[in-house]
C-alpha cells in the first residue's frame, strides 16, 4: 500500500502508551514516520528506552527522537506509582540494541511536518512539551498538520492527578496552553471518555494469554499497572492512550462528538492544569476542539486484540 497516511506519534511510554503504539504498528493504513519522546509517565531516559524496546519487540524500524526531559517551566511529579519506576513495570527487560536519533524531537516534528505537509496525522499521547516547543520555534506548524489528535484533559473537571486535572495536561500546563492556543483544530480524547470505555479485566487477561511475543511482553510490563487498577477501579481496565489511538486510526468509530472552545488553566490554586470547556460558548472564542464523547466499543476492543496478536 503506497498511499498510507503518515503518522507521527509524540509519546511518553508508559504502559498505556505501549498498547497504543502496538495498535499503530498493527495498522496497515498508516505509516509511522517517527516517535517523538518526552518525559511524563517517567523520566526521559526511561521513556526513550521503552520506545526503542517496544519497536524491537514489535519488529518495526521506526525512528525514535528524544525530546524534552522536563516541563517548560515548573517541575511535575511523574506516574511511576502506576507504571513502575522505569515505566514498564520494573521488569528489568533487556534493553534494545538500537539508539535514538541525534535530532531533537521538536526539530523532528517540524522537519516531518514539512516532509508530509498537508498529510501528516500527529498524535500526542503524553505531555505536550515537545509539541509546544516545536510550535514556539515555528508557529506555522499547524498549517502543515492534516489532523492533530490529543489524549488529554478532563472535560467536566473529574481529574485523575488532581481533583480537576488530567495527568498529561497537568504535567505541563504551560505547554498545553501554547498548543491549545496555537492549533485551531484539535481532536481531543480526554480522561472522562477513557473512563466511559473500559473493558473487563477478565477479558483482557484472556487476550494476554495469546501465543504472541507482543502479548507476552505486554503481559509482563503491564502487570504492575493492572494490579494497581484492579485494586482501585473495580472489574474494568482502562487505557487512555489506546482509546485516543483508536480514534486517531479510525475516526469513523466515533459515534458522538462535541465541538467547543477549550482553554487550559495555568493559574488556579485548585484548578491548575484543568481543561476548561466553554459548553455554552459564553466567551465568544471559536471552537478549537472536537471532543470524543462516545466510540464504538466493539471496534475499539477488536483493534486492541489484534495489536496483541489475540
Amino acid at each position: 500500500m503506497t498511499d498510507r497516511i503518515p503518522l507521527l506519534i509524540d509519546t511518553d511510554p508508559g504502559v498505556d502508551d505501549a498498547l497504543a503504539l502496538l495498535m499503530a504498528f498493527d495498522d496497515v493504513r498508516h505509516r509511522i514516520v517517527g516517535l517523538s519522546i518526552a518525559a511524563g509517565n517517567v523520566g526521559l531516559e526511561h521513556t526513550v528506552a521503552n520506545a526503542l524496546k517496544l519497536c524491537e519487540v514489535a519488529g518495526v524500524d521506526v525512528p525514535v527522537f528524544a525530546g524534552c526531559a522536563s516541563p517548560l517551566l515548573h517541575p511535575a511529579r511523574d506516574a511511576a506509582y502506576v507504571h513502575g519506576r522505569d515505566g514498564f513495570g520494573d521488569t528489568a527487560y533487556a534493553k534494545a540494541t538500537r539508539q535514538p536519533q541525534a535530532e531533537h524531537a521538536a526539530l523532528a516534528i517540524l522537519r516531518l511536518s514539512h516532509e508530509h505537509a498537508g498529510q501528516l496525522l500527529l498524535v500526542a499521547l503524553g505531555p505536550l512539551t515537545n509539541v509546544a516547543l516545536a510550535l514556539k520555534l515555528d508557529p506555522t506548524l499547524p498549517s502543515r498538520v492534516a489532523r492533530f489528535v490529543v489524549m488529554g484533559g478532563a472535560i467536566t473537571g473529574h481529574g485523575n492527578i488532581t481533583p480537576a486535572a488530567e495527568f498529561n495536561i497537568a504535567f505541563d500546563p504551560e505547554a498545553a496552553r501554547i498548543v491549545f492556543e496555537g492549533f485551531p483544530h484539535i481532536d481531543l480524547a480526554d480522561w472522562e471518555a477513557t473512563m466511559a470505555h473500559g473493558f473487563a479485566h477478565d477479558e483482557f487477561e484472556r487476550w494476554l494469554q495469546a501465543d504472541s511475543t507482543k502479548a507476552r511482553f505486554y503481559d509482563s510490563i503491564s502487570k504492575k499497572t493492572r494490579d494497581w487498577a484492579n485494586d482501585r477501579r473495580g472489574d474494568h481496565w482502562h487505557s487512555a492512550d489506546a482509546l485516543a489511538m483508536a480514534y486517531a486510526l479510525e475516526p469513523d468509530g466515533a459515534s458522538e462528538l462535541a465541538e467547543r472552545p477549550v482553554a487550559i488553566e495555568i493559574d488556579g490554586r485548585h484548578t491548575r492544569g484543568a481543561t476548561i470547556v466553554d459548553w455554552r460558548r459564553e466567551g465568544g472564542a471559536p471552537d478549537n476542539c472536537r471532543i470524543l464523547m462516545r466510540y464504538d466499543q466493539a471496534a475499539f476492543e477488536r483493534r486492541m486484540r489484534a495489536a496483541l496478536g489475540a
